[in-house]
């Protein structure tokens, strides 16, 4: 190469006209050249990259994705594919952007968005804004999870946010009314912010409770599930492995962003738990190509060190069919909390990222009470009632 490609690159993607700025970094050469993407402090670096004769190639074997583009000096432009997705116009320039905080006032905080537009029956999302120093990052968060960390910065009397990590871009712009609202566009869509104690106060909508918007039609009942696991075995509740057991059954897609924020969580309880009488039980629903041979949902376990089952299902199409005993299902990732007598005691909608601050962590808090509560209790008296 005439000129090394590494180091930090300022990137954008269009979608629909708009420009999404984001941070980008190279590095390596020829045929080991790597590029990461950013979700806060998270990094997504593709799984395999080509650099020859200018012509830049970058693989993200867990995003199904792959960037294309042709590099003159400290420029970048071609075009970005993944899966369940429109192609995207890619460009960079070596650099990063300015952040721009003066003058900008104080919004920090958590916030709740109304008039918004879901098609999961919501009326509310939750809007958290981390303001300090010269940092300023937000994110949208909905009954299925949030937008990732959207990176901003003050200018011309508003506020700027954007995401791109692979996954989920956005741009979002945000302006401070005299009153002490905000207005929030995303898109062509006008939102207005306000704080908790004033939608309280005003008698608006709140968002979605997560453990209240997802149920089982009869409690009663026991949860059934049987698929197949990645090398073709059948696996069922009845399995051995589950009896007595508190089982988790998470519905999930490689393809969902949300359920990336949720599988090292996942795991992590997994290893901690299981000694003391936890399963999980991921259940896989992608595209009918994935179903034939499931690449990125093997690249997708590699990448979060997956140990506990995880099942090939069906297409995202056939998932409310074959998950029959659910009720108001529609969100990915869900999480069922099964009882030692394999009864739903639990659900819990979709996944926060780090970038949802103190609501992630209460989730993550919430979510291990519930798989405590279910292993204090005792298995023999669960099996006589």
């Amino acid at each position: 190469m005439a000129q090394s490609i590494a180091g930090m690159w300022q990137g954008t993607v269009t979608v629909n006209g708009a420009e999404i700025p984001f941070r980008f970094e190279l590095a390596g050469s020829g045929g080991n050249v790597a590029g990461t993407f950013f979700n806060g402090d998270q990094r997504f670096t593709s799984t395999s990259g080509n650099l020859a004769n200018n012509a830049l190639e970058l693989n993200w074997d867990y995003f199904a994705a792959k960037l294309t583009a042709t590099v003159s000096g400290d420029s970048i432009e071609g075009t970005y594919n993944r899966a369940r997705s429109r192609p995207l116009a890619f460009r960079a320039h070596r650099g990063m952007a300015e952040t721009a905080l003066a003058n900008a006032p104080s919004i920090g905080g958590v916030w709740v968005l109304e008039n918004v537009q879901s098609s999961k029956g919501e009326s509310a999302w939750n809007f958290i804004v981390e303001q300090k120093g010269s940092h300023l990052s937000a994110a949208i968060l909905r009954v299925d999870g949030d937008t990732g960390t959207l990176d901003g910065a003050y200018r011309d009397g508003k506020f700027v946010f954007s995401h791109f990590s692979g996954v989920r871009p956005a741009r979002v712009e945000v302006s401070v009314n005299p009153e002490g609202t905000l207005t929030v566009a995303e898109g062509r869509h006008t939102m207005t912010a306000y704080r908790p104690d004033a939608v309280r106060a005003k008698g608006l909508a709140e968002p979605d409770d997560p453990s209240k918007h997802t149920g089982v039609k009869n409690a009663a009942e026991r949860f059934h599930f049987a698929f197949h696991d990645l090398d073709g075995k059948p696996v069922s509740d009845a399995d051995p492995r589950f009896k007595d057991k508190v089982v988790l059954v998470n519905i999930f897609g490689s393809w969902c962003p949300n359920c990336h924020d949720e599988a090292p969580f996942l795991e992590s309880t997994y290893q901690k738990y299981r000694g003391a009488g936890l399963e999980i039980v991921a259940l896989a629903f992608e595209e009918a190509d994935q179903l034939k041979d499931p690449t990125r949902l093997r690249a997708f376990l590699k990448r979060y060190g997956i140990d506990y089952t995880v099942l090939l299902c069906g297409t995202t199409d056939e998932a409310k069919e074959k998950l029959s005993q659910a009720s108001n299902w529609d969100a990915w990732p869900t999480t069922f909390f099964l009882g030692r007598d394999g009864r739903v005691r639990a659900v819990h909608t979709g996944f926060p990222s780090k970038a949802s601050g103190e609501l992630y962590t209460k989730a993550m808090e919430d979510f291990t009470s519930q798989v405590e509560q279910l292993l204090s209790e005792n298995a023999l008296t669960l099996r006589h009632e």
